[in-house]
């Protein structure tokens, strides 16, 4: 006589495994500003960012060794926080400067993507996941970042208080970066604010943070994942709506996910990403989703650095 045990698909949630370049390379992150500016300053965009991009590609190839070093580019389009012409008139204009500077982008990305994909609520999921480190000291006296919509790397100077009556004022005491070498660089990076309508608008830095983990292959909703890329068919459609938040470009690129991440931006973007990375320290990323791609970089024998914020990558070139 045998049992049947019965088991709920939902009690062992399954993380699907996405395919992997070794290096996801952005090849910019460009506002209005910079498109209504026109071809020209596109053109002049790509021209800074060639050299740069050879360098990254020419590092990824060595570190994969006898390998095909595996290298896909990504461009992100911001659509979040204002909404300016349209898919139809801004896409060809930007991969027609790509082209005329000798580069290829692979893939396309609306930033609005980073806040919601479809019905999934991104940018939300990714702060359900922030662990904020307790600095050495701290008493917990302010409220967590989920209150308060701001992360920092360390101890905020504490607030002034009125004295109480025959005690003397607390004496100032700096901010302190909890992980400072001789010196702190503290930050403390705002992660949303409200609209006046009470919506939650994301902030730069924390979208910027979840197209980092998007990239690295390390987002999931419900075990799959968030970011599926989509063939590029047809005509671009006239509302930004109407793009999925993926689009592949060029059918035979290598996969958009990858090992490691490199971002190829003007300077005025350096304070941006310092605060990408105090995000990333603090977001306890899918732990499913770290061991498949550890197991299958140690396989290729290109073993990635333990912190996700250690895999990305920068240069910062001269403004346009």
């Amino acid at each position: 006589m045998t049992e049947a045990v019965f088991r709920e698909t939902t009690a062992e949630p399954r993380t699907q495994a996405v395919p992997l370049s070794h290096l996801s390379l952005e090849l910019g992150h460009l506002y209005m500003e910079d498109f209504e500016a026109g071809p020209e300053h596109l053109r002049r965009h790509f021209a800074r960012v060639r050299p740069w991009a050879e360098a990254a590609r020419a590092f990824a190839a060595d570190r994969a060794g006898r390998r095909r070093a595996r290298v896909s580019t990504c461009f992100l389009v911001d659509d979040y926080f204002t909404r300016f012409a349209s898919p139809a008139e801004v896409v060809p204009m930007l991969l027609t400067e790509a082209e005329r500077a000798g580069l290829t982008v692979d893939y396309l990305a609306r930033e609005s993507a980073c806040a919601v994909s479809g019905k999934v609520p991104v940018a939300e999921a990714v702060a359900g996941r922030i662990v904020e480190e307790p600095p050495p000291g701290s008493y917990g006296h302010r409220p967590p970042a989920a209150q308060t919509g701001w992360l920092a790397n360390g101890v905020r100077s504490p607030t002034a208080r009125a004295p109480q009556a025959m005690r003397k004022a607390a004496a100032w005491e700096p901010p302190r970066e909890t992980a400072a070498r001789r010196h702190s660089v503290f930050l403390d990076v705002e992660l949303w604010n409200e609209t006046p309508d009470g919506e939650r608008l994301w902030s730069c830095p924390f979208l910027a943070a979840v197209w980092q983990l998007a990239r690295l292959g390390l987002l999931r909703h419900q075990g799959e994942p968030v970011f599926d890329p989509q063939p590029h068919t047809g005509a671009f459609p006239d509302e930004w709506d109407d793009l999925p938040p993926l689009v592949r470009l060029d059918p035979r690129a290598d996969p958009f996910a990858a090992y490691r991440t490199c971002s190829v931006l003007p300077s005025r973007f350096l304070p941006v990403e310092h605060a990408v990375r105090v995000v990333l320290d603090q977001t306890d990323v899918d732990r499913e989703a770290l061991r498949q791609i550890a197991e299958r970089s140690a396989g290729e024998g290109v073993p990635v650095p333990g912190p996700v914020a250690d895999r990305v990558s920068y240069v910062f070139c001269e403004e346009t």
